[in-house]
């Protein structure tokens, strides 16, 4: 197995984190009282209970860095997610950073994790 690292998020409701990130491509690959993980491609994320979190004080996040960001993003607004600078949850669309030269995107889940969208660079 390569080596790998995986990110640790809190969800205040299991059933609620599925259904943000199943449109986005994410399944459930395990699921027990006290942990769940998504899969998507070669992507995992886990998540652990933190049912009294506050979405506004998480400061938890993590970077997806994929080929194309592109379909994750349309995805995230198909299912209702709004274009926006406040609320959970939100999606601000990929630009060019300028101090990285790398496309990135912002993706903030219901329960306030920041998910940055990285395009990998092309070869």
């Amino acid at each position: 197995m390569t080596d790998q690292a995986t990110p640790n998020l809190p969800s205040r409701d299991f059933d609620t984190t599925i259904a943000f990130y199943a449109p986005l491509g994410f399944a459930v690959a395990w699921r027990g009282g006290g942990w769940m993980i998504l899969e998507r491609g070669a992507m995992t994320l886990e998540f652990f209970p933190w049912p009294d979190l506050d979405p506004a004080t998480s400061s938890f996040g993590a970077c997806l860095r994929m080929d194309d960001i592109e379909p994750v993003c349309a995805a995230a607004l198909a299912a209702g997610v709004p274009d926006a600078r406040a609320g959970f949850p939100r999606l601000h669309p990929p630009t060019l950073d300028p101090a990285s030269g790398r496309t990135i995107g912002y993706l903030i889940d219901p329960d306030g994790s920041l998910l940055r969208l990285i395009r990998n660079p092309a070869d």
